[in-house]
């Protein structure tokens, strides 16, 4: 235990000793999911209807097969052995032992979960932890919200749980519970309950302790046990060992088995008296026979009834550890008093100086969210489609991913949101590595490392997209993202992790590969990568076969695959320095991104090309199968994706390899089409400082593309970029086949379309990911044009800035979304006035999965930092460097430059 008083280092001492495997600090976590219900994994119905194959209904009686879930909750890393809270306030009809939320069918749009819920702190090794859960003292409106919401059509709003009004009068309990780790092994629980009303109130408050159900399934493990001992709770586990959970209360202990109620769910006999949901049984129906006895069993709770004063609080205390203790509570004040104030300094070392408290504040409670998103992911896929009746040898294309039977999902993984997507998806998780590499850089290239293993990666080379559909295909970011790891961590300690860069290449090499083989239709170039994450922001579902046949050149899937040549060519430059054989796979990474430049620019037979020369925008064509072309006049991101694809590569590359810029002049001057783009655009000529840029477009292109995005009437909106172009609220973009008109018009807000779910909108919407993609290239094209090259931002308004203070003034909105103005209103919260006066509420910020277009309130998923916590990673790095040191430095975000590598902050 450290008792040093040296807070700043602890914390960093103990993920140096997690990352060594001397001590495993990470072992104990928030691995829990707060909700395995209505998941893939537990669908074992005969349509694939997963939300109503495993209901929440069904929960609270059913054991799941592949993970568990809770609120508050903690496991160990492979999920043996699990510690969450339950709740009852007297009235409810059942126990509250997890998050409840609406169905793909229930919420008008879509799932929505309706409880009031906040990660308010965590470190990495989760040594310390903190979480707030918000209760209402009268009854939850289960069936208010499913009823109320279903009646609603999508172009009305959400009737979300404050609009019950279950909430006033502040007849509520706020449940704080903070962890914080002794040792490795040790866990200090402490949870207050605070009546927020005015008046007296009884809560129930069961701390539980369970096993996950590893023992019924085919080559299942042996049946552990938790019995009752003296002030404590034992749990034996064949794997784990004993453990302890102390309690300091003489609270009652109840016990039952983590066994389905097969009466309630199936109308069949039970294999034993005490089931799952005999402690709900027992406390909420009075029922004192659902528990055991014997006080032994695979579940137990420690239930204590708590009368809380009006504007009060009550605290009890528990430690769950690997040792039999005989003063389990002298050293915990002291325990937990520490480890507060070590996480306090942790995060006032990475605040950089000039960052307001608001800011601060908000930076915390991100990345917090992203360290409670870690969730214990567990998918045998080969014993599930046996499980299903599908021979691996034979796939069945009516059952799911049954062409993945090689994955093998066993491991601590980033969720983009353990309620609403508690399962990984692929861009995702490439994205969330940006943020969680600052607070934990091990982890982050753990996360990078995962999807390129030979369990996760396809045969084939197709990176899983997400396990609704693997075969599915995201953006291919995952070199983007593992080029900002390794530059991060160079930049901080000087040097790269050159095995980790190498390994990744190798692999990503073959899903490369997989993107030119099976992408590429015509073999011209042009990608069709399909849905590509972007759901419903097309004519058309991307996913599905178009209603006029023939297929869609993309704009973004073209430009995502330019973006993904650069990143592979930089990577490749980097590991040239030691291996010159990484020259000529350079060389060719660069020749590829050359055809793909023509490419997007080509204008072809029919006189259709990706760019069109009147708009000044990039849109995707519509190949018949008559041969004839349409471009698709769509403002939209996709028309947006490729100023992303833009790379700089500095002066070093002259001096260290000077065969590799004397190939790449060979190859334009053999082939006239690259030289003839390279002349009419000036793309990869060196600038003053001797750098090349790689881009799709020259500066003409560039400035008209940034007149458009820049614009408060077309994509510049007060929090950020748009995912379409308001141009469209007035003038929807109308395609007619068949007699059937297939649109797309602006909606800010909640899509008024069931494709997807309904829940997913990129018509409108500000989505930070690619917020972050486009801020990161203005900064490239920063570094490569300079101060003197400005642009008017907004578009119209006279105002001139350079590129980088246009990425700041991006960066800006942004993060404004999260902070209070003079009236304490964050625009997060929309127009909820709870949150912005209330006491208890104001300080507390939803990251939710995107935002309003015009006024910034937060849609969608609510807790989905896995995204929206990229604010932390944008917010921190205007404060690190300016303008004039990324132009001199030719940074490409955060990386230490060719020719100068000194840190800046």
């Amino acid at each position: 235990m450290t008792t040093d008083g040296d807070a700043r280092d602890a914390e960093r001492l103990r993920l140096a000793e997690a990352d060594e495997g001397s001590a495993p600090w990470r072992r104990w976590g928030p691995y829990l999911s707060e909700r395995q219900w209505g998941t893939v994994r537990e669908d074992y119905s005969s349509d694939g209807e997963a939300w109503s194959s495993f209901t929440h209904d069904q929960a609270r009686s059913r054991a799941y097969r592949w993970g568990e879930d809770g609120i508050a909750g903690v496991s160990d890393d492979k999920q043996r052995l699990c510690f969450a809270l339950a709740l009852w306030n007297g009235r409810d009809p059942i126990l509250k032992e997890r998050m409840f939320g609406l169905t793909n069918t229930e919420g008008n749009h879509g799932e929505d979960v309706k409880e009031y819920y906040f990660h308010l702190d965590n470190t990495p090794t989760h040594s310390y932890m903190k979480y707030l859960y918000k209760y209402p003292q009268g009854e939850f409106p289960y069936g208010d919200l499913v009823a109320t919401n279903r009646a609603r059509g999508r172009g009305d709003f959400e009737y979300e749980l404050l609009d019950t009004g279950v909430f006033d009068e502040d007849r509520y309990f706020d449940v704080v519970v903070e962890y914080a780790k002794a040792g490795p092994e040790d866990l200090l629980v402490e949870i207050t309950a605070h009546n927020r009303g005015p008046d007296e109130a009884t809560l129930h408050l069961l701390p539980t302790l369970w096993f996950r159900h590893t023992w019924s399934w085919a080559g299942g493990t042996a049946v552990p046990g938790l019995r009752q001992t003296p002030g404590a709770i034992r749990a034996d586990h064949e794997e784990l060992g004993p453990r302890w959970l102390y309690h300091d209360t003489d609270a009652p202990t109840l016990f039952t088995d983590n066994e389905t109620n097969n009466e309630r769910v199936f109308g069949s006999p039970n294999t034993t008296p005490y089931v799952k949901d005999g402690i709900d049984r027992h406390v909420v129906h009075g029922e004192q026979d659902a528990v055991n006895p014997e006080r032994t069993g695979t579940k137990a709770a420690v239930h204590h009834v708590l009368t809380v004063p009006g504007e009060d609080s009550v605290t009890i205390r528990l430690r769950l550890t690997d040792t039999e203790l005989t003063a389990p509570w002298g050293d915990f004040g002291q325990v937990l008093d520490l480890r507060r104030t070590e996480a306090d300094t942790f995060y006032d070392v990475l605040a950089p100086d000039g960052m307001g408290e608001e800011e601060r504040r908000m930076v915390r409670q991100a990345l917090a969210g992203m360290l409670w998103s870690k969730q214990y992911y567990y998918l045998d896929v080969q014993r599930w489609l046996a499980e299903h009746g599908v021979d691996p040898l034979a796939a069945d294309p009516n059952v799911r991913n049954s062409g993945w039977y090689h994955m093998v999902n066993d491991e601590i993984m980033s969720m983009p949101d353990t309620w609403e997507y508690p399962w990984f998806a692929a861009w995702d998780l490439a994205f969330h590595t940006l943020p969680l590499a600052m607070v934990d850089i091990g982890f982050a290239k753990s996360q990078l490392d995962l999807l390129l293993h030979r369990l996760y990666l396809h045969p084939n080379g197709q990176i899983p997209a997400y396990e609704w559909n693997f075969g599915d295909v995201n953006p291919p970011v995952h070199a983007w993202a593992t080029l900002f790891v390794y530059e991060l961590e160079k930049h901080r300690t000087g040097q790269g992790d050159r095995a980790f860069l190498e390994n990744a290449y190798q692999k990503l090499l073959k899903n490369f590969t997989w993107w030119l083989n099976r992408k590429d239709v015509d073999g011209n170039n042009v990608f069709q990568g399909g849905f590509l994450g972007l759901d419903n922001i097309g004519v058309f579902d991307r996913s599905a076969p178009l209603p006029t046949g023939g297929h869609l050149d993309q704009a973004d899937g073209t430009a995502w695959m330019a973006l993904y040549c650069q990143n592979l060519m930089d990577i490749a430059i980097e590991l040239a320095v030691d291996n010159p054989v990484y020259v000529e796979q350079a060389q060719m990474l660069f020749e590829h991104f050359a055809w793909i430049a023509v490419a997007m620019n080509r204008i072809g037979k029919d006189n259709a090309s990706l760019w069109d020369e009147e708009d000044g925008f990039f849109y995707d064509v519509l190949r018949l199968p008559d041969g004839s072309a349409i471009p698709l006049k769509v403002r939209s991101l996709v028309g947006l994706i490729p100023l992303a694809a833009t790379s700089v590569i500095g002066g070093r590359s002259d001096r260290s390899f000077p065969e590799l810029v004397e190939g790449a002049q060979e190859f334009i001057r053999r082939h006239p089409a690259v030289e003839a783009f390279v002349s009419q655009h000036a793309a990869g000529g060196p600038s003053a400082e001797g750098r090349y840029l790689f881009a799709l477009f020259g500066e003409d292109r560039l400035r008209r593309i940034l007149a458009r995005m820049l614009d408060e009437d077309e994509f510049l909106g007060p929090h950020g970029i748009r995912s379409l172009s308001r141009h469209h609220a007035e003038h929807p973009y109308t395609f007619d086949v068949h007699g059937q008109t297939y649109g797309v018009g602006y909606l800010p807000a909640e899509s008024d379309s069931g494709m997807f779910g309904g829940n997913s909108n990129w018509r409108g919407p500000v989505w930070f990911p690619i917020n972050l993609l486009l801020i990161r290239a203005l900064m490239n094209l920063h570094g490569y044009h300079g101060p003197d090259f400005t642009v008017e931002c907004p578009t119209g308004s006279g105002r001139r800035m350079n590129l980088y203070e246009v990425a700041r003034e991006i960066s800006d909105r942004l993060t404004s979304t999260f902070l209070p103005d003079t009236d304490g209103h964050r625009p997060v919260h929309g127009a909820q006035p709870k949150f912005a006066k209330d006491p208890h509420w104001k300080d507390l910020i939803l990251f939710y999965e995107y935002f309003h277009g015009d006024n910034g309130a937060g849609l969608g998923a609510a807790h989905q930092t896995g995204w929206s916590g990229l604010v932390a990673a944008t917010s921190t790095l205007f404060h690190v460097v300016g303008g004039d040191d990324w132009h001199r430095g030719g940074r490409d975000f955060l990386r230490p430059t060719d020719d100068r590598e000194e840190p800046l902050s």
